[in-house]
Order: C-alpha cells, then structure tokens, then sequence
C-alpha cells in the first residue's frame, strides 16, 4: 500500500492523533516538545505548552478535552484559552499522561507513564461526569486504548508486556469484569502502542520499533499490516471525509540514523471505515 507524508514535521514523539469529525481538522501531538498540531487540508500550525500534552478528545467544533503531565483541561483552538478540568497526578513530578482516547459515553481514558519509563509507575483513569477514577495501577507505557463498536469492550495494553488486553464494558462504560489477555504479541517481539478500532471491530495496532499498524478482527485474529517509512509508530486514527484514511503518527526520538522520516506524520488509503471518534461531555 502507499503510504504519504501528511506532515513532514519531525515530532520528538509524536503521539495522541486525533481526527475532528465535524471540523475535519487533523489534531496530534508531540509530547516531548509539549506542542499540539493542527492541520486542515494540511495547512499546518500549533501550539505550545508549558507542560507535555499527549492525548485529546473533541468537545465541540473548537474546544479540545487535552491531557497533560499534570491536569486534564479544555483547550479553545480560536481563542488559545486553557481551563482546568481535573487534576492528573499533579502531586507526582515523575509521570505524564500519554495515550487517550473518548469512549462512546462522552468519557475520556488516560494513561500515565513515567517520565524515564519508569516500572509501574503508571495508570490508567477514566475522567466521566466531571470525576477522574482510576481503573488500573502499576502500569509501565499504557497504550492501545480505544472501544468497540457500541462499546462492548475497551482494549489497552501495558507496552513492555508484549500483550494487548480486552475488558467487557457496563452499561456506564465501566469494566465489568476483570481485563482478559486478547492479543499475545511475545513471541514476534512485538511492542503494541497506540491503536484504533473501525467500525467493524477491528483493532489496528501500531508496533513501536515494526513500522507498521497491523490489524487484528474482533475475534483477535491478525489480517492485514500497513507498513510504513518511519519505525517507531506510535498512533493510528481513521480520518478523512468518509474515514477511510489512516494517519499515523511516529517518533524521531530513539530512532536510527537510517530512519529518514522517523517522527514525520503518515496518511495511508486503506480501504476499511473507521469510526468518527467520540465526542467529549463535560
């Protein structure tokens, strides 16, 4: 398949992508720079925090539910006006948030991680109806997580455990049920960051360090991979006016001299229809 620089921007780390379904505005972050990119029709801009920023969800046609190393808060893209929503361990200098994503109830999952990786010094919190509530402790790199058509499941994974997980969700959109091991990625070595499902069930995956988002069915069956000209992918999400465009973020930090377009941003036709993402309630 071909895959096109959308954005030729090398991000540190590039993360947290972002498709704004009523604007169709494309929207990722670099954590390590603390910068959110805005493109349309790929005129691009961004802004700059005081703080590393890694994951968003959409509130309304221009304000932005943002994660931070410290807080979860709104952004305004027309005004550049940040309000304080919620703190996110905002007493712990070691952690930042990084993957997130809005679930189907107008809740907003969060991991944090440590700044160095540190083991187990991350988790994962769902902020819904104005509260932040943690749902797993002791995680290293939370990524992965995204939901189900309908919202049946939420999927994440704890990168450095090889391992992406599946927890059946309640009528709230809270786990049910303890979390289930749903795709083993050890024996290929592979490293699950952030993913997206279509809106058949499909889980697309991006590898850290493969170059590619692969794509597993609901039942956790791989069936197709999406190479791509950077290493370290770090994030999918389908865009595009009929969603059938994947853009991946990547990461340029850690990369290899030969990794020409590492941290660069990727659009990949792909045949398969995403879902729109999910609107933020405050």
């Amino acid at each position: 398949m071909s895959h096109l620089i959308y954005s030729d921007t090398a991000c540190d780390l590039g993360e947290g992508v972002l498709w704004h379904p009523q604007t169709q505005t494309l929207y990722w972050f670099d954590i390590l720079k603390g910068r959110l990119y805005a493109s349309v029709d790929q005129h691009e801009r961004f802004w700059q925090f005081d703080r590393m920023v890694s994951a968003a969800g959409w509130v309304d046609d221009t304000t932005l539910l943002i994660a931070s190393e410290r807080d979860l808060f709104t952004f305004d893209t027309e005004t550049d006006t940040e309000t304080h929503v919620a703190d996110l361990e905002a007493d712990n200098p070691v952690t930042r948030s990084n993957d997130g994503r809005a679930d189907p109830w107008g809740g907003f999952w969060i991991g944090t991680m440590g700044k160095q990786a540190e083991s187990g010094a991350g988790a994962i919190y769902r902020f819904y109806q104005g509260q932040v509530r943690m749902l797993y402790d002791s995680v290293t790199i939370p990524n992965a997580i995204c939901f189900a058509p309908g919202g049946a499941y939420a999927y994440f994974a704890d990168t450095p455990t090889h391992v992406i997980r599946r927890v059946t969700l309640d009528a709230d959109g809270w786990p049910s049920a303890p979390p289930e091991d749903w795709i083993d990625l050890r024996a290929e070595g592979l490293k699950p960051d952030g993913a997206v499902c279509d809106g058949q069930g499909n889980l697309w995956n991006a590898q850290w360090g493969a170059g590619r988002v692969a794509c597993y069915s609901p039942e956790g069956r791989f069936m197709t991979a999406l190479g791509l000209a950077a290493g370290q992918t770090s994030c999918p999400a389908f865009g595009g006016a009929d969603l059938t465009t994947m853009f991946v973020t990547s990461a340029a930090d850690g990369a290899g001299v030969d990794d020409r377009l590492a941290g660069m941003t990727f659009s990949v036709p792909t045949g398969f229809k995403g879902q729109a993402a999910n609107r933020v309630l405050l």
